[in-house]
């Protein structure tokens, strides 16, 4: 069946324009049928009239469409032909034609006929969902587009657009002359004219006419509805499409990356100066004066307009955001359209100016000179981020810190005659305070309410669950801080150097435990969740972008307004302690203040406690996610990593000789890993992992209680780095004796040795660690590190792992280890000959190492059972070496 659509007959084609007053007269005239087919409302006189189905040619022959019709409890006829027409009218019956193909003779005999026409679609799903057929005058081939109601502009072809708007039509939607509330939305050809600015506005969706086309074909597809956001974002015209765009004024990483944002939002971009441009961006902040006189055709506007079409995901006016020179003496007073939190009045606006001036004015009476903001690489610099010493408030300049939501003060603050140290200080810390409560504000209001509204210009921007990772309890410390503040505010209106300041953090010290633990421990997921969301998604980048350039955020980023609440505590545990220094002895708030910093000292003793275990928690998974197999029992509230330590494998145990071995030690247990081989003829597809693919296998995870002996390997030519662990098993008597190889320079062995010993001490209860150490000398272990990384060790291991394989492949049924003892003692003895002891060997082998052996302690998980071959060996040759 043809995807093309038949033309309308000329009569119909004057009402195309606009069908929103023929559709009202259908629907009155649906009414009537309806109120015609009530049996309550109707004269007894007037003749019953029964909805019929016809079925016309290639409808007749699909068996759906009769078993649908038969579920409906509604009579069918077929017709294969017009000729037919005339015995199948009856007054009786109101015919309703099915129609496969809205392109052939048929259709248009019916057409200009004046029938109901209706689709296979239109039966099925009336069928499915249980309701009756719908009236409509009009071909109705399909409801993908029912309850949409379609403006046009910038169509030039009358055909083309006659096209179209039979198509929507044959879906059921409704088409509007004008752009109003009313419309669902607009079908643009360009992005120029009154319907696209009045569109923009209403944030009512431009779409593509290939928007049209492509549900058409989907047009026999059940359920299917062409304005779900799936399908319908696929045809949404792009914000810079028929833009040729040009950067002034930005740094080349800047302009590299609006460049490429440009080409991503479907316009393009040249070269400064080039006459094709449609639009000139500029950094207003930097270009003072244009290098050339600009044509007429030419926008030139801030960036703001750029960054602000990504975010509304459409072209915004030019006219707002018109760049004007910095001397021009008639400057555009305009409020821009995405300024979702600026104030909307003059009034607004003239008393946040006075705010703004009474707390400029304030500033200027601490004894204290400004200092310069610090960078934002400073702000974030690793380290504790509860680092006492660490006081970003002390060095903000008051002047530009954000006042977005500054409250004015409710009296203005008496100057003492002659101003105290005490004084200066406690006035210091108001302000900061101040200050801090109103990048708090500026957090919420200018960038989580945004966030979090509803409508918004294009849907919404982020999720609500990004969101909340973002911003966690923010609005939870603003209203603490809030009352701190108020409360300062009354001391400082109300001065008296007898007033206690540190009753008033010792006020909300519960507080402060509660809300500032939950910010601070996920701190780095909120960051780490806004650069994902930054890169991923444009819209919140040209928001960010948007917000940073506004004077409330001081020019800085989102993420450095939220490290503020990192860093307050530590800058107010300062300042008290400098208050205590100014407050004397006889002042009871002197004894008060000490409690004060002591409280605030608890606070972030315990903010850095509970930082620590989600750390530790945290690095617990990424081992468990790095280790294929490793056992789920690793995972503990009670166990943290300790250190981390690449080593090879000197013996045959836990795995073969050369193998490289990474050991996690824990507070309380050991897990051993080997690097993973590589496997050929895997084809698993990894874009269903959220993770990258396992680069370990695990060993083993031993607990530090099975490990009595930690030998420190003597350094000689043929071995460096090496040491060696004698391990007894749970179930056994014997011991195993486990040799590797450091091969981490970052980490020394010394150091390694004792930090593992320790840890084996504390499990086991033991307070002499350094007894679990001794020195041994390689060769009475047999253990050497020569010729580890030569070619001819790489290819012996290579050919026994390759044997082991081949062994493996072949190997149909396991010979009991029995019943091979018993052959090979019995070919031995035939010839005369006795296999040599085991245990003279492994005397001869071990004839230095008497007894490393401890007493037996229980475990919660066992060696495996390749431990079994050594341990027999050792039991019988080791005595007591202590």
């Amino acid at each position: 069946m043809a995807d093309d659509s038949v033309l309308p007959s000329p009569s119909e084609i004057t009402s195309l324009a606009d069908s929103s007053v023929f559709d009202s007269k259908v629907a009155e005239m649906s009414k009537e049928n309806l109120c015609l087919a009530s049996t309550s409302n109707v004269d007894e006189e007037m003749p019953q009239v029964e909805a019929r189905v016809i079925m016309v040619q290639d409808a007749g022959k699909q068996e759906e469409l009769l078993k649908a019709l038969k579920e409906m409890k509604v009579p069918c006829v077929k017709m294969d032909s017009m000729e037919e027409f005339e015995s199948l009218d009856s007054p009786e019956f109101e015919n309703i034609f099915v129609v496969t193909d809205f392109q052939n003779s048929v259709f248009n005999d019916l057409y200009k006929a004046d029938c109901r026409i209706v689709g296979p679609p239109v039966i099925l799903n009336c069928a499915q969902r249980g309701e009756p057929l719908p009236f409509s005058c009009r071909p109705l081939y399909c409801t993908s587009m029912l309850n949409l109601v379609l403006c046009f502009t910038g169509f030039r072809k009358k055909e083309e657009l006659v096209k179209l708007v039979t198509l929507v039509h044959h879906m059921g939607g409704v088409i509007r002359k004008e752009c109003n509330s009313k419309v669902t939305h607009l079908v643009a050809n360009c992005t120029q004219g009154e319907k696209f600015r009045v569109a923009v506005s209403l944030g009512t969706p431009i779409m593509k006419p290939e928007w049209i086309y492509k549900a058409w074909e989907r047009r026999n597809e059940q359920c299917f509805c062409a304005a779900v956001d799936d399908f319908r974002n696929e045809f949404k015209v792009p914000p810079f499409q028929d833009c040729i765009l040009s950067f002034l004024g930005f740094s080349d990483e800047e302009k590299h990356s609006m460049e490429e944002m440009t080409e991503m939002q479907g316009g393009s971009y040249l070269p400064v100066g080039d006459e094709r441009c449609t639009h000139l961006i500029v950094e207003e902040n930097t270009v003072k004066d244009l290098p050339f006189e600009p044509s007429k055709k030419l926008f030139v506007v801030k960036q703001e307009w750029f960054w602000g079409s990504i975010q509304m995901d459409a072209r915004a006016g030019e006219t707002m955001y018109l760049y004007e020179k910095a001397n021009t003496p008639e400057l555009k007073k305009s409020v821009s359209l995405l300024s979702l939190s600026t104030p909307n009045s003059n009034r607004k606006r003239r008393r946040l100016k006075e705010t703004l001036a009474q707390l400029s004015r304030e500033t200027d009476l601490s004894p204290f000179p400004p200092r310069k903001r610090p960078s934002a690489e400073h702000s974030l610099s690793i380290g504790s981020l509860l680092d006492i010493s660490n006081t970003p408030e002390s060095s903000i300049h008051y002047g530009e810190t954000p006042k977005s939501c500054a409250k004015s003060s409710r009296s203005s603050t008496p100057v003492p005659p002659k101003q105290s140290a005490r004084w200066q200080v406690a006035k210091e810390l108001y302000q900061t305070e101040s200050n801090y409560v109103n990048i708090l504000a500026t957090i919420i209001q200018l960038f989580q309410v945004p966030l979090e509204e509803e409508g918004q210009r294009g849907g919404p921007i982020l999720a609500p669950e990004e969101i909340k990772t973002i911003f966690g309890s923010i609005p939870d410390i603003f209203d603490v801080h809030m009352k701190i503040k108020d409360d300062l505010e009354d001391l400082i209106a109300n001065w008296d150097e007898s007033r206690s300041i540190g009753d008033i953090f010792l006020k909300y010290a519960k507080d402060l435990v509660k809300t500032y633990p939950p910010f601070v421990n996920f701190f780095e997921m909120s960051k780490e969740m806004i650069i994902k969301c930054e890169k991923q998604k444009p819209r919140f980048h040209a928001f960010l972008k948007i917000n940073q350039a506004k004077p409330e955020c001081g020019r800085q980023s989102l993420v450095e307004l939220l490290i503020r609440p990192v860093q307050r505590l530590p800058s107010v545990a300062l300042l008290l302690n400098d208050l205590k220094k100014h407050t004397a002895d006889e002042n009871p708030d002197k004894s008060t203040l000490e409690k004060a910093i002591g409280s605030l000292k608890e606070v972030m003793t315990h903010i850095n406690e509970d930082k620590r275990k989600t750390e530790a928690q945290k690095q617990i998974f990424d081992v468990v996610y790095e280790v294929d197999g490793c056992p789920a029992n690793l995972l503990s509230s009670h166990r943290s990593l300790v250190q981390r330590v690449e080593t090879v494998s000197l013996g045959e145990h836990p795995c073969d000789r050369g193998e490289q071995v990474t050991l996690f030690l824990f507070n309380d247990c050991l897990e051993i890993a080997r690097k993973r081989h590589k496997v050929i003829g895997t084809f698993r597809s990894p874009h269903d992992r959220t993770r990258p693919p396992a680069s370990l296998k695990h060993i083993h995870l031993m607990p530090l209680s099975q490990i009595k002996k930690v030998l420190d390997i003597r350094e000689t030519e043929d071995c460096h780095n090496a040491f060696a662990l004698l391990v007894r098993p749970p179930t056994e008597q014997a011991n195993v004796l486990l040799s590797f190889q450091m091969t981490s320079e970052e980490l020394p062995k010394e150091s390694w040795l004792k930090m593992l010993c320790r840890h084996v001490a504390n499990t086991i209860c033991k307070a002499d660690a350094e007894n679990l150490m001794y020195v041994a000398d390689p060769e009475s272990f047999e253990v050497n590190t020569k010729d580890m990384d030569s070619t001819l060790s790489r290819a012996s291991r290579a050919i026994k792992k390759t044997s082991k394989k081949v062994t493996r492949a072949f190997s149909f049924s396991k010979t009991p280890k029995r019943a091979l003892r018993m052959a090979l003692s019995s070919s031995h003895s035939s010839e005369g000959r006795s296999p040599p002891s085991s245990g003279k060997l492994a005397v001869s082998r071990l004839s230095s190492t008497s007894s490393l052996a401890g007493i037996p302690s229980p475990s919660l998980v066992s060696l495996p059972s390749f431990f079994e071959r050594r341990s027999h060996t050792l039991s019988r040759s080791t005595t007591h070496l202590i």
